[in-house]
């Protein structure tokens, strides 16, 4: 392969990887103000985020055997365009419960992004050179959550929410048009692969029955939870609470960011001396302390804006640490089946990301209370799920440094 088409490759790849972190965070700044123009409160419009949330967890399962009947890039079609016109309705909506239905639709769309950007890296590249690739993608992805804040939050104080959704719509045009004339098909379209329920439940309930699976795709999720918790209230706390500006708050979650990614990074050096299973252990632990403290303080109204800071990047360091260890030793025990695998894992993922966030916006919206309940919930029953799940597993296969990578 030429550089050139190297190059224009991970460049396409990268920014399909990227399209749904990137909606995700890129309106949050907005919150108040969607608030205000339709009529409703910030509570409510996170219900949009945990509608989002619940359509990548079932698009997930959705997309994997349509890529493998019809090929990768007729479903990434159809994912772009349903993103496209789910993304420009959004500027016609008079309510939330409107907007709350299209960021359904979007995520749906967006999913195919995710699922096929991964299936062609794998389809285009070598087993040597895939690992690299892999890293370009997730360096995209980790950084997204840092630009999107930020440039949403500059976007919004300028032009006002809805050109959030103008600016996604024309970014996913972009990408149709370079996916239709510079990517190509990676994989030939199997008409022998069935779609048929049945075989498609019968691999996922093989991986379900398998103890580490099980176990660690559940600490994986549920501590992941946390940080669904936090993004779906940040708006309220920081820039309600805490009065912080548009674009003060984008910069917040960009720092706050730099403490995911940065943990996630160490965590590469950190196995040349410890296991992955002591890892989780020992960051689950540490998890709950920082998170207990963090509610304490909370409840006894001693926080402040620099302090609730410091809190969210502790736990945020420590899932740095716990989602990529515990999602490399939830797959570990796979060859056959690691495809299913990583879809039910990401599925629960998002599917108790959006359970989290729907409970932090039940709560009330003037206190900074729900996010830390939340957290703390999530942390201590993960160290429950590690607890019970290890008395199940018979035979552990361990992970390398090679082998622990970061789940989304």
């Amino acid at each position: 392969m030429a550089k050139k088409q190297h190059f224009y490759l991970i460049l396409i790849l990268g920014s399909l990887a990227a399209l749904g972190p990137f909606s995700i965070d890129m309106y949050l700044p907005g919150f108040v103000d969607i608030a205000k123009d339709l009529g409703s409160n910030e509570s409510t419009v996170a219900l949009s985020l945990s509608s989002f949330f619940i359509g990548i967890s079932a698009g997930q399962l959705l997309y994997g055997p349509l890529l493998d009947k019809f090929g990768r890039k007729k479903p990434l079609y159809f994912g772009l365009a349903l993103y496209i016109f789910a993304s420009f309705l959004c500027l016609a909506v008079t309510d939330v419960n409107q907007l709350i239905v299209l960021r359904f639709v979007q995520a749906i769309g967006s999913c195919a992004t995710a699922v096929a950007s991964i299936a062609m890296v794998r389809d285009l590249f070598s087993v040597e050179e895939s690992p690299k690739v892999f890293a370009s993608l997730m360096l995209v992805i980790a950084v997204s959550p840092m630009l999107a804040p930020t440039a949403g939050g500059y976007l919004i104080s300028a032009l006002g929410w809805k050109y959030v959704f103008v600016f996604l719509g024309l970014m996913a045009v972009l990408m149709l048009l370079a996916s239709i004339f510079k990517l190509p098909e990676s994989y030939k379209p199997d008409p022998n692969y069935s779609l048929k329920p049945k075989p498609i439940l019968t691999n996922f309930f093989t991986v379900l029955k398998e103890p580490q699976f099980y176990t660690y795709a559940l600490i994986s999720s549920i501590t992941f939870s946390g940080l669904f918790a936090y993004v779906s209230s940040s708006p309220q706390v920081f820039m309600k609470i805490y009065e912080v500006s548009k674009t003060g708050y984008g910069w917040i979650f960009a720092l706050l960011s730099v403490a995911f990614i940065g943990s996630s990074q160490v965590n590469s050096l950190i196995l040349r001396w410890f296991t992955s299973k002591k890892i989780v252990t020992y960051a689950l632990i540490a998890q709950c302390i920082f998170s207990l403290i963090f509610l304490i303080f909370a409840l006894n109204n001693w926080l402040s804006l620099y302090s609730t800071i410091g809190f969210i990047a502790f736990f945020l360091a420590c899932l740095g640490l716990i989602n990529p260890n515990a999602a490399a030793l939830s797959l570990a025990p796979f060859t056959k089946n690691a495809g299913s695998a990583s879809a039910l894992m990401g599925a629960l993922q998002m599917g108790l990301g959006a359970l989290a966030s729907v409970m932090v916006s039940l709560f009330s919206e003037h206190s900074v209370v729900p996010m830390p309940l939340v957290m703390t919930a999530a942390a201590f029953i993960a160290l429950f799920c590690l607890l019970i799940g290890r008395r199940f597993i018979t035979t552990e296969v361990e992970t390398s440094n090679d082998t622990a990578v970061v789940a989304h």
